[in-house]
Parts: structure tokens; sequence; C-alpha cells
């Protein structure tokens, strides 16, 4: 992944001044050690923050060190302010937790409170406004804080990211498509920039590379990915002029910004004016990192950078299309997985999925466009999608979303990808989510979300909602177990 941030974890402890200082750094160096036991290096800052002037000495050599996520260690119940402060003058990703005590003999006189330090430590973040990730039980021993350590380095990652992203977007949205959008005030407020530009801009740039040296590089590049799927190799010259444009507006736009990500037009008349559709361009790019969402779906390809953050893997975004004909569900599904007909669908794209994320990856062309824009022809300038059954196994669907009056929201909903043939086209997959018609009637329906949605490949709800809790996404939404009705929902169904 070439787009994403590399996160430096660092360690400080801190303590009340009327507990010894050397109760929070030995608590300390247990931690560390069980984090490099187990998951590898975590730099443990030296200075035990006490007060005000300690927390500026730990600022400055957590800084020095290049540590740009931040974890702020009770070692006993902790000082009220500095500890807070840290929150305030780190400006970056940062989480608290608190040692737990180890055993029957520290109770008689050394033991910590650290317990009681952390709803202290919460209140005073709360009263200054001040942002901190607080695990869902935030106090251990020291294998168990490792592990929460573990837990904070993707939505760490996830937050730097944000941090230092630029959304390139071409084009307005196709017509009919007003459900891709939604107001930009967000993304600065979560400080991501955005840059919109006109889909004649990159029309301009994709013919300046029309003699690029590097086209017959990149063809061989793509004829190597797609083997014996490479069925339409006359388009690859194109899709090969059309990605080093990307890649290299990615290069020369990003601007202040480390990151960027594409949100593009892609139809209908990119067709008729590119000559190709360019789902495998878009596929390549994500799985390098570079997430590029079609129909400009700014928020689309955000939810997508995203997924890629927090699991360092690609991605891919799909409409939640259509449903599984009964007679799919009775041969393939009913007696071999523990799903009802309604808790199954189908995701689908043109074929913008990651080629390591398809069954035989092979590349043709969009039928649904090649009836519209040159039906009774062979197809020409509706070639260029990547098309396969998507790979079973687990699955997290997700989205962040603003409201058209400029607030956040999100859902999560863990899963999977059924090993069912789908008998269809595109990139597309069998997926099954418990209580998924519910969660279809009471959030996307209920709750106004369009028919985009992330995902991300393995289960990572928890990472997720961490992520859009840091984000201080008020409305996150799931798949409800059925014992849990949402509101609203009607209690006679």
């Amino acid at each position: 992944m070439i787009n994403i941030p590399d996160v430096n974890l660092g360690i400080v402890a801190v303590s009340r001044d009327c507990f010894p200082s050397s109760m929070a750094a030995t608590r300390r160096q247990r931690v560390v050690k069980k984090y490099a036991e187990k998951y590898g290096h975590l730099y443990e800052c030296p200075v035990v923050v006490t007060n005000e002037n300690d927390m500026l000495k730990a600022i400055d050599d957590v800084h020095s060190h290049g540590v740009n996520a931040l974890v702020v260690f009770l070692g006993n119940f902790g000082p009220e302010t500095a500890e807070t402060l840290l929150a305030k003058w780190f400006n970056g990703p940062i989480m608290f937790v608190a040692a737990a005590e180890e055993n029957i003999g520290v109770l008689a006189a050394d033991r910590g409170d650290a317990y009681c330090g952390m709803l202290n430590c919460s209140y005073n973040l709360d009263l200054r406004n001040l942002k901190g990730y607080i695990p869902s039980y935030p106090v251990g021993t020291a294998d168990s804080v490792a592990q929460m350590i573990a837990e904070f380095m993707p939505i760490a990652r996830a937050v730097l990211g944000l941090k230092s992203l630029k959304v390139i977007s071409f084009g307005p949205r196709p017509q009919d498509f007003l459900a891709c959008n939604a107001p930009i005030k967000n993304l600065f407020d979560l400080g991501v920039e955005i840059e919109e530009n006109s889909e004649l801009d990159l029309l301009v740039e994709y013919h300046k590379h029309a003699d690029d040296s590097r086209i017959p590089a990149k063809i061989q590049e793509m004829t190597d990915e797609l083997g014996k799927g490479n069925l339409m190799a006359k388009i690859l010259p194109k899709l090969a002029q059309y990605e080093l444009t990307l890649m290299d507006i990615y290069e020369t736009h990003r601007g202040s910004c480390r990151y960027a990500i594409f949100a593009n037009k892609c139809w209908p008349a990119f067709q008729t004016e590119f000559g190709f559709v360019p789902c495998y361009v878009n596929s390549r790019l994500t799985a390098m990192g570079i997430p590029v969402s079609c129909e400009v779906d700014i928020y689309g390809a955000l939810s997508e950078y995203i997924g890629t953050c927090i699991s360092d893997q690609s991605v891919t975004l799909l409409d939640i299309n259509n449903t599984v004909p009964s007679d799919l569900y009775e041969q393939e599904i009913k007696d071999n997985h523990p799903y009802r007909l309604n808790e199954t669908f189908m995701g689908f794209h043109c074929g913008n999925t990651p080629i390591c994320r398809i069954k035989n990856g092979a590349m043709k062309y969009q039928l649904i466009m090649h009836r519209g824009l040159e039906p009774d022809k062979e197809p020409d300038i509706t070639r260029g999608t990547l098309e396969g059954d998507i790979i079973d196994g687990p699955i997290t669907l997700f989205r962040l979303q603003s409201t058209p009056d400029s607030h956040l929201k999100a859902y999560v909903a863990e899963g999977e990808v059924l090993p069912a043939a789908t008998h269809s086209f595109g990139s597309i997959g069998v997926f099954a989510v418990p209580e998924m018609e519910r969660f279809y009637r009471n959030v996307l329906l209920a709750k106004h979300y369009p028919h985009h949605s992330a995902v991300a490949f393995g289960h990572w709800g928890k990472t997720l909602f961490s992520v859009f809790q840091y984000l201080g996404v008020a409305d996150i939404a799931y798949n409800q177990p059925k014992e849990l009705p949402y509101q609203g929902e009607n209690p006679f169904n």
C-alpha cells in the first residue's frame, strides 16, 4: 500500500503527585516489554508526567523521536490536568489506558487506583473538548494493555490518513445519481481537502499522455496481471494511458497533502469520449491503496480509504444491488449456510474490484452500457471491466456519509461472501449479513443511505466503529440482532 501512513507509536506514563512515579514507570516498562514480545516496536518515553512542565517535556521527547500516535498510560490515579493536556499538545491520534492492580500484595500499600483515575481523565477530556480513544474496557494488566495498543494501531493509521488526505474528483455525478451527492463541509471538518474538477480536465490530461513512453511497460504489467483473463488485449493501450494519467495527477495534485484518492465520473459521456470504461484501472489503483470511486461518489471513496487504512489491505465499493433468486438460495445456500433468504443479497459493480479479490478475473465489457451505447455490434467503447465472482470469506460493509444538512453518520455490518456462484456479470458476489432485511429497512432505507457500500475483507467492525467514534460521528448504525429492535421499528412485524 503506497498511500497510507506509517504509524510510529509511543507511550507516556502519567502519575499523580501523591503516588510514587516509580510505580507508573515500572508498570509502563512491563507494557512495553509485552508489546515488543507480541506486536513490535513501541517507543517508551522516559518522562513520567506528574505536572504540566513534565507534560511539555514529554511532548518534546515523543515529537523528537518521530512519534505520531500516542498512548497515555495511567500507571496510577494520574494527574487530571497534565494527562489530558497531552491530547491538546500532541496534535495526533491519542489513546488513554490504565493499569489494573497486579495481585493481592499491592493492595496493602502499593495500590494504584487507576480504575478511579480513568473516570476523572474521561471527565477532563470532555471538559476541555478534547478527543481521545478509550478502549471498550481500558483498564488491564500489561498483557491486556499491550493488546489494546495493538488494536489502536489501525485506528491511528486511519485518523492520520484523514488528516493529510485530498479527495480529487472529476466531473459531476451522472443524471439521476443524486443518491451519491452530499455536502463537502464535513470533509473539511475531518481535516480532508477536496479538489473538484471537470471531466474535461481529465480528458485533457489523458490526451497529453497519448505518446507516453511508459505505456508499453504498463501494458505488459496489465498483461501479466490478467493472465488468462486478458480477453480484450486491444483495449490495454488506452487503459495503460489512462492509468498513467491518474498516477501523474496523484503525484502532482496532492499539494500540501500526503495522500490522495479519486472520485471520478465513469459514464455515460466517458465511454464516447475516452473510448473505454475505466473499471479495470480503478481496480488497480484501489489495490495500490488509492481508492477510485465510481460515479463521483466522494464519501464512497472516503469510506474506501478508511477501510484501506484500518485493514492495510485492498477494499472495494459495491452497489447493494439485487436480491438472491429463491432457486439459487434453495440450490446453493439453504442447506449449506445458516442464513435465511432475506439475509442474503448480491453486491455488484461493473468491474472495479481488485483482481486479488475475485475468482478467475477477466477483462470484459459493460453489458448494460453496451446495450445502450453500441447495440447490435461488437463491444468497443464499453470494454474495460474486470469481472468475476468475489472471493468468499468474511467481510464488513460500511459507509461514512454526510446528511444533506451536514451531519456525519455511518453504518457498520459484518457478514460474509458465500461460496455460491452468482451466474451473473460484473464484479459480484452473494453476500450474507445476519438480520439483513431489518438492517436494510431500518438503517439503509430509514436513514437514507445511498446504494454504494464500501467493503473491507475480514471482520473489521470493532475497529471501524471505534474510528467513527473517534471522528465524532454520533449516529453509528449496525445490524442489530432480532431481540434488539431499532428505534421506530414496527414491533408487530
